[in-house]
């Protein structure tokens, strides 16, 4: 974590981010923002951070070449940022133990989280069992279904799982249930948002948190070939994961991109692409880009993926896309099923099905001449093998 640190409240030039908020919950925004400068700026804290990240998630995650899939698709070299292989099997640990551990110290004895693909559910309900926090964790109805692994997961480690049966009973209704929770709770709980969206301060803050993954894949990288990759990628949904992966190769002279979810069509409701589908918008408190009907009704989205199903990119990525800092591309279904089996029977590893979005462009960097290329897999697939074996009829 950097020594001196901004908290920015807008990124890029569009202005996306903000604090569209209602006025019960400012105050824990504004209580949060205070507690994580005072807990950044802490050695203690930090040192803390640190050993739990390595003891209990077992960072630093490898960067693991694949030259069967390289060879296959005509690259140099594929390197995998391997956070499948964390505690709890993606991503998602980093920030929901920094943010148990800054809900601690704020004396916060009962966390409220939302899941889409539950992995951050399963993230946050470890974390608390860990840290000895009460957990409850919001999740879709449909979510639930598709991903009933993860549920078991989370109510083994002692987490109180609340179904919503609202809309599309996806990530969207169960960050709303989620908020509404955290209103009449925030003098006792605080709220484990898992995505880099929401209102300020929480797209920086879980930004910071996943930047772990790209700082170390960009060590890794110099340590393992000399040279950095010509290319970055990997899927994103809210966007942690791409903002953990991409933020660190921001300064480098290289291609960074995001893989968003291209579902089984070109119309509303039919994928989750909000940059080659979406306007600006405002949701869950931030302003961003966001697939919206004519009338600017929130419109219902699609993906094979759990995890990518959201109708809104975190305002960061979105401005980062904007400004053309981050090209952004759209994955559909198939694409993302081949990529899966790609890497499944040429390197043995089972992939997300929201890191398999990311898998499938790779041919698309092949073909436009890219020689090495990076790639986070942000979790590992046992939570899909369901969707896989039907999908692919195994």
């Amino acid at each position: 974590m950097p020594s001196t640190f901004e908290l920015p409240t807008r990124f890029g030039t569009a202005g996306y981010g903000g604090c569209y908020a209602p006025e019960t919950l400012m105050m824990p925004l504004m209580e949060l923002e205070a507690a994580l400068r005072a807990a950044l700026a802490d050695p203690t804290f930090e040192a803390e951070l640190k050993t739990e990240l390595r003891v209990f998630v077992g960072r630093p995650t490898p960067l693991t070449p694949a030259p069967r899939l390289a060879a296959a698709l005509g690259f140099r070299q594929v390197l995998l940022k391997r956070e499948d292989l964390s505690h709890t099997g993606a991503h998602k640990i980093n920030n929901a133990l920094a943010q148990a551990l800054l809900a601690r110290r704020m004396g916060k004895a009962e966390i409220i989280a939302e899941t889409g693909a539950g992995q951050h559910g399963v993230a946050t309900a470890a974390a608390c069992a860990r840290l000895g926090l009460k957990c409850t964790v919001y999740m879709g109805v449909t979510d639930m279904a598709r991903q009933a692994p993860n549920v078991a997961r989370m109510r083994l480690f002692g987490a109180e799982v609340v179904g919503v049966e609202a809309g599309q009973g996806t990530l969207k209704e169960a960050v709303n249930e989620a908020l509404r929770a955290w209103a009449g709770r925030c003098d006792a709980a605080h709220y484990i948002l898992g995505s880099a969206l929401g209102p300020h301060p929480f797209p920086t803050l879980v930004r910071t948190f996943q930047t772990v993954i790209g700082e170390e894949a960009r060590r890794q990288a110099l340590d393992l070939t000399g040279n950095l990759p010509e290319a970055v990628i990997a899927c994103a949904g809210g966007g942690s994961n791409g903002l953990g992966l991409l933020v660190p190769f921001l300064k480098d002279p290289l291609r960074r991109i995001a893989v968003e979810a291209g579902g089984h069509g070109e119309g509303l409701g039919e994928h989750a692409a909000r940059v080659s589908g979406g306007r600006a918008g405002v949701l869950h408190g931030c302003k961003t880009l966001l697939l919206q009907d004519e009338e600017g009704r929130t419109a219902e989205t699609a993906s094979i993926s759990a995890g990518l199903d959201y109708p809104a990119l975190g305002p960061e990525l979105a401005a980062l896309a904007s400004d053309h800092m981050v090209e952004v591309w759209r994955a559909s279904d198939e694409e993302a099923l081949l990529g899966a089996q790609h890497l499944c029977q040429l390197e043995g590893i089972l992939p997300a099905l929201e890191s398999s979005h990311a898998l499938a462009m790779l041919p698309r960097l092949a073909q436009e001449g890219i020689g090495t290329v990076l790639l986070g897999l942000s979790g590992r697939g046992d939570k899909d093998l369901a969707t896989y074996q039907a999908r692919l009829g195994i």
